[in-house]
C-alpha cells in the first residue's frame, strides 16, 4: 500500500507501520444469500453505475483539498448506497466543508489517513519461512538487490498466471521492478534479474540465505499504467505448478468482478490468512511512491476505479503484504477479485483484477 511508499521491515532499522494480526476464525463458503447480495451490488449494477458517474462527476473538485486522499462508492450503515469521501484526519473532516448529499446520494467522510503501498515488514503457518521447492505462494519475496541504504525490502508474491505458454509470478511493481534509479544499490531493477523467496527482509539481508524461483520480466506498469503489478517468470521447478497459495490452496481459472460487501480473503507475508469485506467500489486514490528501499521521492500516482477494502486497526493488510493476491471467501477453487497494493489502518486498496491481467497479457492459473 502507498502513499508515502513504505516498503518491507528494514534491518538494521524496522520500522513497523502497523500492527496487523491475522484473523483466525474458519473458511466458509458464501452462502446463496451473500452471493445474491454480491451480484446486486456488483460493478454492473445500474444503481451502482449511477452513484460511480455522479462521485465522478465531483471528485476532482474535492480532491483539491490536499487533506482529501480520496473518493469512491459505498453504503451506509442503513445500506443506501452513498458517495465516501476519504480524508487524512479527524480535524481535516472536521474542517471539510463537505455537503450531506451530492444529487440526492448520501455523503459519508471518513478517515483513513493516508493510503501507503505495503511493501515491507499469522496462523499456523509461516508466510516468511523458506519453502522447500516447488514453492507454494501467499509468500515472502522480492526482488534479490532490494538493499540499499543501510535497509532492505520486500513484500509478497501473490499468485500464478500464465502468459505466452510461460508461468509468471504476479506482484506489485513496488515489490518487484520499482528500483529506477542507480542510488544506495548501485543498480536498477533489470529484465532478467532474480526474484527470491522469502524476500530480504526475513532473510537478514542476505540473499545468499535465499533461493531464486523467478526472473523478473522488466515490465513496468508504472508510472503509466493504472495498477501497480509486476510479473516474474517462474523458474522451473521452483514453484508449484498449480499455483497453490498458502492456506488458501488452488484457485479457479475464471475471476469474478468486486461487490459492495463481497467477503473476501487473502494470504499475505506479514498477516497471513486473513478475512474481510468489500466496503467501497470505484475509488480515486492518490499514492506516492519511493525510487528504492528507503530511498526518495519518486512520483506521486492517482488511481481510478480502484476496490476499497475494510482494514479496521490494519488486520487485513500491513505492511509486507504489498503483492497479495485477493480472492473470493470461499473454500473450494476461489475466483480472484484483485491486487492488493495499498492502503491505511482503516481502508485497504485493491486493483481489479481484470484490469491487472489485462495490463500483463496474462491469464490466471488455476481449476
Amino acid at each position: 500500500m502507498k502513499y508515502s511508499i513504505s516498503k518491507l521491515l528494514i534491518i538494521p532499522v524496522v520500522a513497523i507501520i502497523i500492527n496487523f494480526s491475522g484473523c483466525s476464525r474458519q473458511d466458509n463458503s458464501t452462502s446463496p444469500s451473500t452471493q445474491q447480495q454480491e451480484n446486486l451490488l456488483s460493478m454492473e449494477n445500474t444503481q451502482v453505475q449511477s452513484v460511480f458517474t455522479i462521485q465522478e462527476r465531483h471528485t476532482p473538485k474535492l480532491m483539491e483539498n490536499s487533506d482529501v486522499v480520496g473518493t469512491a462508492t459505498g453504503l451506509t450503515d442503513d445500506g443506501r448506497l452513498a458517495v465516501l469521501v476519504f480524508v487524512k484526519t479527524e480535524v481535516s473532516k472536521s474542517a471539510l466543508n463537505v455537503p450531506t448529499t451530492l444529487e440526492g446520494i448520501p455523503v459519508l467522510v471518513q478517515v483513513t489517513g493516508e493510503f501507503k503501498a505495503m511493501k515491507s515488514g499469522g496462523g499456523g503457518v509461516s508466510h516468511t519461512a523458506k519453502q522447500t521447492p516447488p514453492i507454494q505462494l501467499g509468500t515472502s519475496g522480492g526482488w534479490r538487490h532490494d538493499l540499499a541504504n543501510g535497509y532492505c525490502c520486500g513484500g509478497t508474491l501473490g499468485s500464478l498466471v500464465s502468459k505466452g505458454g510461460a508461468q509468471y509470478i504476479l506482484s506489485n511493481y513496488h515489490v518487484l521492478e520499482a528500483d529506477i534509479v542507480n542510488g544506495g544499490n548501485s543498480r536498477v531493477a533489470t529484465a532478467g534479474d532474480p526474484v527470491i523467496q522469502p524476500a530480504l527482509i526475513d532473510v537478514s539481508c542476505i540473499a545468499n540465505n535465499a533461493q531464486n524461483v523467478a526472473t523478473l520480466s522488466g515490465m513496468k506498469s508504472l508510472p503509466g499504467s493504472n495498477v501497480d503489478a509486476a510479473i516474474a517468470q517462474v523458474i522451473s521447478g521452483m514453484v508449484r505448478t498449480d499455483g497453490a497459495i498458502l492456506e488458501v490452496g488452488t484457485l479457479s481459472a475464471t475471476t469474478v468482478s468486486a461487490a459492495l460487501n463481497q467477503a473476501v480473503k487473502k494470504s499475505g507475508r506479514t498477516t497471513g490468512l486473513t478475512r474481510s469485506k468489500v466496503s467501497g467500489l470505484n475509488a480515486t486514490v492518490s499514492v506516492a511512491y519511493d525510487n528504492e528501499c528507503a530511498g526518495g521521492a519518486a512520483f506521486t500516482k492517482t488511481y481510478t476505479g480502484q476496490i476499497v477494502i475494510a482494514n479496521s486497526g490494519s488486520k487485513f493488510l500491513n505492511s509486507g503484504d504489498s503483492g497479495s493476491l485477493m480472492v473470493q471467501d470461499v473454500t473450494t477453487s476461489p475466483k480472484a477479485v484483485g491486487l492488493l497494493f495499498a492502503g491505511s489502518s482503516t481502508s485497504a486498496i485493491a486493483n481489479p483484477i481484470g484490469q491487472v491481467l489485462s495490463w500483463a497479457g496474462a491469464t490466471m492459473v488455476g481449476n
